[in-house]
């Protein structure tokens, strides 16, 4: 029998890895969903009278076979993939996509959800409970549960046609990634690179059986060059491929896609009785309207513009004097910018390096997590990954008991996409009594520890990988009844709130002094550099925000309107950016057509949640700073209302129930040195 169709064997129940063969994939995926069937069909084919228990608990407990294996697979596509996975995964999408629907377009099972619904005052259920019914309601009416046999079949094709067309985006953006290399020959074209750059992008050639210094558009290669090579030709060249990823023309070109995708949800929102895509979206958000966030987005834009146009003439007259540079171009950005900030604060990211080994960090963002919220993480090795770079950790409490299984993904590799993010291969919940523990995931791409040394990180990537963390604590410290509702499964402008309130701890010498030690003596940081790191903290703040605004903004022009008229992608894009853009435009270049969080991942309609988060966050954490950054008092309202309640609640009310007072934005606009 397929291992995957099984109970596993394992720690904990870890997945498998070792055991698991591509081929087993599809038809565990088709076992798996059949046996979801046969639960849901238990469900509608129940004689007795519909209730809370035998109808909504029993439907969210429904499919853990079928979602355990979903999370192994489509967590191995994005971290460790292979033309063949990324075959299954073309065939396993609409197969998924069609089950969602079926369930959702059952009208049995939604007549049974729909009694418990309108009975719900009578019930007195728990506020969990509450909210878990209005969440399977709403996810009957919201997906389609209320149309007529012919809409429903038109729902269907839309969703079977985006799942694949999802895919299809984010595999072009990889194969474009994967397919530029800039190959560099002559030493003389890696001037102001930093040795470790050079170091890397030596090992990188050596491994390709070339001669010379290979660079590509992974990050931990991509970022240094741009930032620090003095040649403008090779920064142009680079930064030139980089942009236009999904845009040239070519097999992997993106421009269908998004304007298909676009157009698809626009009507499948239409087909659901809402005007947008972005309204159908933000009815489930804290922000609620489109009007509201891009009211938002424009006030933020308001306070930010000024400072941005103020800061990239300072730089443009920086690059004037030390270069003779007339025109700024968005090559220039990262490598002036990195000038400035050394003259002005005489810091930069290769002074800081030595004391940001990616050992201590992790033993930093762990000795902080123990602080606030009395947990241990333990090193073990007896758990099954997809990698040998992949490092597992047993996380448990003061009184040792078992929190949760925790996964460590660092270092890019050809199979694994850009960026960085949390995810889980299986949730929390209760059940019969027995509380079920979370298996979490981070995965990274940091630099890989060379020859001569190990992985150090720049102080982007330190908050990263806090960034990164603070999702994993939400997931780690889950502590609900129902899977649905569990960890990470809240509103999408809430979810960055532990995540970024996190990233905080990297700014206080308080908690620097824990782990920032110089990999070869293990001298603390000296205090003038947290100083120096606490002033630099807002350096070029207007720009960076004008730069996000530009993304809310961009993925609301998609969504907020019908993109029939819209025929050419980078023209529509360059109307969105018209408020933001500070940089000359680059024709060759397109945002859209990369931009995976919007097209692929779940952020449509949702991108300006970053922002929305960070008000959340700049409030959070001067609560903290108030009473003390390893406050016990004010970490435990944090684990009890925020990082333990997943969905349970009004993410509104929990934010009061934490902090007494809904969030301030002054407290982010002070931050960000925006206003005084």
């Amino acid at each position: 029998m397929n291992i995957l169709n099984q109970k596993f064997q394992t720690p904990h129940q870890t997945a498998p890895f070792s055991q698991i063969s591509n081929d087993m994939f599809l038809p565990a995926f088709e076992k798996a969903i059949e046996k979801a069937r046969q639960e849901i069909d238990d469900i509608t084919e129940n004689t007795s009278p519909a209730t809370f228990e035998n109808t909504i608990a029993a439907l969210d407990y429904s499919g853990q076979e079928l979602d355990r294996i979903s999370s192994i697979f489509f967590n191995l596509n994005s971290a460790e993939t292979n033309d063949e996975i990324q075959s299954i995964a073309q065939k396993v999408s609409p197969l998924l996509s069609e089950f969602s629907n079926d369930i959702t377009l059952n009208a049995k099972l939604f007549d049974r959800v729909k009694r418990v619904y309108f009975q719900k005052l009578e019930l007195k259920l728990t506020a969990e409970e509450e909210m878990l019914l209005t969440k399977k309601y709403k996810g009957f009416a919201r997906n389609g549960a209320n149309l007529n046999e012919t809409d429903k079949s038109k729902l269907r094709a839309i969703d079977k046609k985006l799942s694949q067309l999802k895919l299809k985006f984010g595999e072009n953006v990889l194969a474009e990634t994967n397919a530029f290399e800039m190959l560099i020959e002559d030493e003389k074209d890696l001037s102001g690179l930093p040795d470790g750059a050079k170091e890397a992008a030596k090992q990188l050639a050596e491994s390709k059986n070339k001669t010379g210094w290979l660079f590509t558009l992974d990050y931990p290669s991509y970022i240094p060059f741009m930032t620090y090579a003095d040649n403008r030709a090779l920064r142009q060249q680079l930064s030139s491929a980089f942009g236009s990823k999904g845009f040239k023309g070519n097999s992997y070109d993106n421009q269908s896609n998004v304007l298909e995708i676009a157009q698809l949800r626009y009507e499948r929102a239409n087909l659901l009785g809402y005007d947008t895509h972005a309204k159908f979206v933000l009815e489930e958000r804290m922000a609620q309207t489109p009007e509201k966030v891009n009211t938002f987005l424009n006030n933020l834009l308001t306070k930010a513009k000024p400072a941005a146009k103020t800061e990239f003439e300072r730089l443009q007259d920086f690059a004037k004097d030390k270069d003779g540079i007339t025109q700024l171009e968005k090559w220039d950005s990262a490598y002036y910018s990195e000038k400035l900030k050394q003259e002005l604060f005489q810091l930069d990211d290769e002074q800081l390096k030595p004391y940001f080994k990616l050992e201590n960090v992790v033993n930093g963002v762990f000795t902080i997590a123990n602080k606030l919220y009395d947990l241990n993480f333990e090193k073990v090795d007896n758990i099954d990954t997809y990698h040998e770079d992949v490092e597992t950790y047993l996380v448990t409490n003061t009184k040792g008991e078992f929190i949760a299984v925790f996964y460590a993904d660092f270092f890019p590799r050809e199979g694994k996409r850009n960026g960085a993010w949390m995810t889980s291969f299986k949730p929390q919940y209760k059940l019969d009594g027995k509380d079920s523990r979370p298996h979490i995931s981070i995965v990274c791409n940091f630099t890989k520890p060379t020859k001569s040394k190990p992985s150090l990180l720049t102080f982007n990537e330190v908050t990263t990988l806090f960034h990164e963390f603070g999702h994993a604590l939400h997931g780690m410290l889950a502590n609900t009844v129902y899977p649905g509702l569990s960890g990470t499964s809240v509103y999408w402008d809430f979810v960055e709130l532990p995540s970024q309130v996190l990233e905080n701890w990297c700014y206080e010498k308080e908690a620097l002094e824990l782990f920032a030690k110089h990999y070869e003596t293990n001298e603390v940081i000296p205090f003038d550099l947290i100083t120096k790191i606490k002033e630099s903290a807002t350096f070029n703040e207007g720009m960076q925000t004008l730069r996000q605004i530009s993304f809310g903004l961009l993925d609301m022009s998609w969504h907020n309107a019908n993109p029939e008229n819209i025929k050419d992608v980078k023209a529509h894009e360059m109307q969105a950016f018209i408020n933001t853009n500070l940089y000359p435009d680059v024709k060759e270049n397109c945002m859209s057509t990369a931009f995976s969080h919007i097209f692929q991942g779940g952020y449509s309609s949702g991108y300006y949640s970053y922002k929305w988060a960070e008000v959340l966050d700049a409030d959070a954490f001067e609560y903290f700073k108030q009473e003390g950054i390893f406050n016990k008092d004010v970490a435990n309202k944090f684990k009890n209302y925020i990082l333990s309640q997943g969905g349970t609640q009004n993410p509104m009310d929990l934010y009061i129930k934490f902090r007494g007072q809904e969030p301030q934005p002054e407290a982010l606009l002070k931050r960000a040195g925006l206003i005084q």
